[in-house]
């Protein structure tokens, strides 16, 4: 026979259950504080330094400088003369070049055609006569510089690549952009050739950005 009075509400069993649950977590948190230390179960929120803070629009500027010159890098009048393959390419089409022109192991070309044969150290005058600047060749056979079919970012990871740029620095491909005749006739291609539409001051200033911002590539 069960006692007299009420039998306990549902409600108050609800709260008895909440009540002891709360309890035993209590417990088993001052257990485990004890054995892991008092950050166990804390909430970590990480704040960017103010180093971190300003390196982030640095990184978006070289990467938006970088893929402004890429659009130089990707233009005929470069990409002819960094081919994926040993032959070179010649038009705004980059066709393969006429009358089987090799790369050759140091870029010049191979006995009996090479690159110095018709290219001299200036454009030769008319249209479409071949073109000429100082040191005409293509880029060697274990280091050939491949810009065709390129995207912004393989391009910007081998210019920083000491193994595939010729062993320079961020800064000296800079200084390489920036004097070298071979780069410098890309704005001078000689008559019946487009040259880069981006000015060439416009192009070093890009890279320029790129360079000091971090040398950061696209993704």
């Amino acid at each position: 026979m069960k006692p007299e009075g009420k039998e306990p509400s549902h409600f108050q069993g609800v709260i008895l259950g909440l009540f002891i649950s709360a309890l035993l977590l209590t417990i088993i948190q001052g257990r485990l504080r004890n054995e892991w230390g008092p950050g166990f179960l804390t909430l970590r929120v990480t704040v960017n330094s103010p180093a971190e803070a300003q390196a982030a629009p640095e990184a978006a500027a070289s990467i938006q400088a970088f893929l402004e010159a890429s659009k130089v890098f990707l233009n005929p009048r470069c990409v002819n003369c960094h081919p994926k393959g040993d032959a070179p390419l010649q038009g705004d089409q980059s066709r393969t070049h006429a009358m089987r022109v090799r790369r050759g192991p140091e870029g010049l070309g191979v006995s009996g055609l090479w690159c110095s044969t018709c290219h001299q150290a200036a454009n030769l005058p008319g249209e479409h006569l071949p073109p000429g600047a100082p040191g005409w060749q293509l880029p060697t056979q274990d280091m050939p510089m491949v810009f065709e079919n390129r995207t912004p970012r393989e391009l910007c990871l081998q210019f920083k690549d000491p193994a595939q740029n010729g062993g320079r620095t961020p800064e000296e491909v800079l200084d390489h952009v920036q004097t070298a005749p071979l780069v410098l006739w890309g704005w001078d291609p000689g008559e019946g050739r487009a040259p880069v539409p981006v000015p060439h001051p416009v192009f070093v200033k890009h890279m320029t950005d790129w360079v000091k911002k971090g040398a950061v590539c696209p993704q």
